[in-house]
Formats: structure tokens, C-alpha cells, sequence
């Protein structure tokens, strides 16, 4: 047992969801938020994908298409780390996902354990025999390195976050990379690309874009294309369930986000012919426009590609965003190893990679 391990007894407690930040029981789930953040500026080694607690109070207060829950694992009072935990509310959901995050001085001291132990739990409770999860890495760690099943990209094996997954039977499925771009330079070449692809799209697509909230009018079309991200998308070996939308989804996500504080801008564009959306992109950004900029999700559907929608939407939104939150310094961004077509987007506009994210995937006897 180790010294922090006998310094005082680790319990588990269930994270509760707070009417605001403000009320008596929010100490909990603000901290959850903190150790959150400081193991990604660990593991990561840069602070670009800081969450502010509203933003996470916004998202947990809606249930409405995610049940999401936590448990925290605490000696004395004090927070030493926890799980969160989320499961699709579609019928049929077959995978619960989740992020054990341990506060880095207390990692060792037995509190991963107790909270991977409430996560397989849960897992089973619910009938679900797929847990997945996602763990940062520095780009530059020296050392062995451990692949995907899909033989793109790497994480390094000595990192004590792959050691712990691997020791308890996870598999590695996936690798992301984490690319930022400098949104303070000069953007001559954002705009030369964006007219070269363009022309090469031709008369049948046309560009759109908006603020959040959706407009009534592409609530429909906007719905289809986020659907099409869990069968479209690169998913590596990973158990990726089918997502139902329909507008009244839309404008529940646009509520949400919107109780999170967030500004989102989506450029889209649309396929004339069938009035499709068929590709898009969404740049978002917390209260404080001076920290890093979220792309949330890009896709062109698959039977539109091949006519540069992705460079368009890409290209498109970074202008806008320059007008709508100038004081951004970079915005930050994930893409599959495998998916090549969006990574080569993104070098030949200039993002460089900044960290790189292991998908790890378990099956449970339930």
C-alpha cells in the first residue's frame, strides 16, 4: 500500500448533478471539473482543452439524450479523482463511454481502480458489455510505442495511462490527432483555398452558414448530417451506436449548448439538387473568447465526397470566425490517424499536431 493509500481512507461517492455552481452541494462536481483540466494539461502537456465548470454543469443538466452520471473517490473530504460516465438514451444502445480522471499527485494510490470498478459496475447493471474511453498523450514522449488495431497512429506504451488500460484488459482501437492552428496570422491562404475549392465544387453546392441557434429552416437538413457522423466517420474498432435526430433534437442540442455558454458557428453546404446539407463544420468557443477554440464535429457525407466540401467548410468557418470571436488565439481540433483526406485539409491550411488521443475499448461478461 502506498503512503497516500495509508494516509486515510478512499471512499466512493456519487457525483451530483447541481441546480447551479452556486448551490451547497456543487463542491463535488467543481472539483470533478479541476482534476478533469488538470489531467489533460498532464497528459496532454497544453491547456487548449480547458472546460470551464458551466459548461459541463450546462451539458449534465440536460439528460434528455444522454444519461450521464459520476462518482468521485474521496479520503478526508478531499477529491482525488473521478469517473464520468455516459450512455446514449437511443434504443438499442450497446456501449457505455466514460473518462477516469485521477488528480496526477494522487495517481497510484489506488483511486483509478476503485472508479474503473463503479464504471464496469454501471456497465453491467445496464446490460452494456462495451466500455470505451479516451486518454492523452504528449506527441514527443520518448520510448516504445503501442498501435491500434487499425494500424494507424500510435500512443507511447510506457504512458502510466496506457499501462493502467492495458493491465486491466482494454484493447487500443483508435488513435486521434489533437492539430491547433495559430487563428492570429495571416489568412490569404484560408481564402485562396477556399476559392479554388469552390470552383472545383461547382454550381450544385451552394455554402451556408449560421450562429447557433439552428434556423427553423435547416433544422431538418442539419439533423440528417449529424446522424450521418456515427455511420460516416472513421470509427477505428470501436462500438459506435447509430444516432436517431430529428429537429426537435437539434433545438434541444441548440438549448443545451446554449445553457453551456458556448458561441457556435456551423458552415455548411448544401447540395441544390436534393436540398441535402451535405458537408459541415462547427467552431465553438466557452464565455471567454480569449482561450481556445473547440471544432466540434466536420463530415461530408460519403456520397457528396469528392468535391472539396471539406476544404470549403473548413475554410469558410475559420473566416467567419475571425469576424465573429477575433480575440481566439487557436483553435484546436481531433481527427482519426486513418481518416488522411481530413488531416491532409487541415496540414495544408496549417494546423500542426499539438497531442494525440488512445480510443480503448472493453468487453464485460454481463
Amino acid at each position: 500500500m502506498t503512503d497516500l493509500a495509508r494516509a486515510g481512507v478512499l471512499t466512493v461517492q456519487r457525483v451530483v448533478v447541481p441546480d447551479s455552481l452556486a448551490s451547497p452541494d456543487a463542491g463535488i462536481f467543481v472539483e470533478m471539473v479541476r482534476i478533469a483540466n488538470a489531467v489533460c494539461r498532464h497528459d496532454a502537456g497544453h491547456d487548449y482543452l480547458h472546460e470551464e465548470p458551466e459548461e459541463m454543469l450546462g451539458f449534465w443538466q440536460d439528460q434528455s439524450d444522454w444519461t450521464q452520471l459520476g462518482y468521485a473517490v474521496l479520503r478526508d473530504e478531499v477529491v482525488l479523482g473521478a469517473a464520468k460516465l455516459m450512455v446514449s438514451n437511443d434504443p438499442g444502445a450497446s456501449a457505455l463511454e466514460f473518462d477516469v480522471m485521477v488528480d496526477p499527485p494522487h495517481w497510484g494510490a489506488g483511486v483509478e481502480e476503485l472508479l474503473l470498478a463503479e464504471v464496469e459496475r454501471e456497465a453491467r447493471e445496464r446490460g452494456l458489455a462495451t466500455i470505451q474511453t479516451w486518454t492523452l498523450h504528449r506527441p514527443s514522449t520518448p520510448g516504445p510505442r503501442l498501435s491500434p488495431s487499425t494500424g494507424w497512429g500510435e500512443v507511447p506504451a510506457e504512458d502510466r495511462q496506457t499501462v493502467f488500460h492495458v493491465s486491466n484488459g482494454f484493447t487500443l482501437e483508435q488513435v486521434e490527432r489533437n492539430s491547433v492552428l495559430d487563428l492570429t496570422g495571416d489568412f490569404a491562404l484560408v481564402e485562396r483555398m477556399l476559392a479554388d475549392a469552390v470552383t472545383a465544387a461547382g454550381p450544385d453546392y451552394r455554402q451556408i452558414a449560421w450562429t447557433a441557434p439552428t434556423p427553423p429552416e435547416h433544422q431538418d437538413g442539419f439533423a440528417y448530417a449529424l446522424s450521418r457522423m456515427s455511420t460516416d466517420a472513421p470509427q477505428g474498432g470501436l462500438v459506435v451506436d447509430e444516432q436517431r435526430w430529428d429537429a426537435a433534437r437539434v433545438r434541444r442540442r441548440d438549448a443545451r449548448q446554449q445553457s453551456q455558454g458556448l458561441t457556435v458557428s456551423v458552415a455548411a453546404v448544401l447540395h441544390e439538387p436534393t436540398q441535402t446539407i451535405a458537408a459541415y463544420n462547427e467552431l465553438v468557443i466557452a464565455e471567454d473568447h480569449g482561450g481556445a477554440t473547440q471544432q466540434y464535429g466536420t463530415l461530408v457525407l460519403k456520397e457528396h465526397r469528392g468535391h472539396r466540401l471539406g476544404t470549403i467548410v473548413k475554410c469558410a468557418n475559420l473566416l467567419r470566425w475571425r469576424q465573429l470571436v477575433p480575440e481566439s488565439p487557436r483553435v484546436s481540433t481531433f481527427n482519426a490517424e486513418e481518416n488522411r483526406h481530413m488531416l491532409d485539409i487541415n496540414e495544408a491550411i496549417g494546423f500542426v499536431p499539438a497531442s494525440y488521443a488512445g480510443a480503448w475499448k472493453k468487453v464485460l461478461d454481463v
